[in-house]
């Protein structure tokens, strides 16, 4: 295979994730492997943990502040305490257009900052050359009644108990060594 096709082929990695304090595990291990300009895009429905796969990011980079859904104020940015990259936490869930993503200047910070976007696939992508997109899914067979009944107050309104499988998908050349390496380093269970 080319070059060329291999950074058409995107990688992917499945990994089941039995609750919130794994998913933020996750995202502290994932972290470890994220360097400056790169984009992460995140999907998933409400309540599957995508903030609190951010909140473990966030203490894997180092950052100041608290991670919270950014869904009011859109894009927030986390400064590095330790020289890494910074982070760049955006929610396009209200955002309707690739327009109103270019009017964030999410490109502007690309570059030092590690950027992670809630909601942004089919919007964001061509902010870099490549992309890991992220997908979050319930692996269990819960109710919606079950659901609401077993929230867990946390920022994303998740739940602690329900198992969720994550999709990696990486798209572009760098990241087909990242999904590889964070496959390697799952070979340890979460939690």
């Amino acid at each position: 295979m080319t070059e060329d096709a291999a950074a058409r082929t995107p990688v992917t990695e499945e990994i089941d994730v039995p609750g919130s304090a794994q998913m933020r595990e996750l995202g502290s291990r994932l972290a470890d492997l994220l360097q400056s300009g790169d984009l992460v895009v995140l999907t998933g429905p409400l309540g599957a943990g995508k903030t609190t796969l951010v909140q473990g990011i966030g203490e894997g980079l180092g950052i100041r502040g608290p991670v919270t859904s950014p869904t009011f104020v859109i894009a927030r940015v986390h400064p590095s305490l330790r020289g890494g990259p910074d982070l760049v936490h955006a929610d396009a869930y209200r955002l309707g257009s690739r327009l109103e993503v270019d009017d964030l200047d999410l490109d502007a910070d690309l570059d030092h900052s590690v950027t992670v976007v809630e909601w942004g696939e089919g919007l964001v992508e061509n902010l870099a050359a490549g992309h890991l997109l992220i997908t979050i899914g319930w692996a269990g067979r819960l109710s919606a009644s079950e659901k609401a009944a077993a929230r867990d107050g946390t920022e994303d309104g998740g739940l602690a108990d329900e198992p969720r499988i994550v999709t990696v998908t990486g798209h572009g050349n760098r990241w087909t060594g990242v999904v590889h390496k964070l496959g390697r380093a799952l070979a340890e269970p979460l939690g």
